[in-house]
């Protein structure tokens, strides 16, 4: 799965992309964050607040608990405001 990773979430990261597979357990996009969590001291401080963060799989906008079914893209970003 690629995974995209935008603004301050990217930025914690350290990278804007990466190709990740996670486990079977990960169903939907809350556990991907959860998960993403585990991976590094980065992640888990991009993901330390999920309530903050928005998605998209596929390029489509998606709540946090939308199941990742065959997903080929992942988006993580927080809210994005107008100006």
């Amino acid at each position: 799965m690629d995974l995209l990773y935008f603004a301050w979430v990217r930025e914690r990261i350290g990278t804007g992309a990466e190709r990740r597979d996670p486990p079977e357990a990960v169903r939907n996009v809350a556990d991907l964050i959860d998960w993403l969590a585990t991976l590094s001291p980065g992640h888990a401080e991009a993901m330390r607040e999920p309530e903050r963060l928005r998605a998209a799989i596929d390029q489509k906008f998606v709540p946090l608990d939308t199941l990742l079914g065959d997903a080929r893209e992942v988006a993580i970003f927080p809210p994005v405001t107008g100006g």
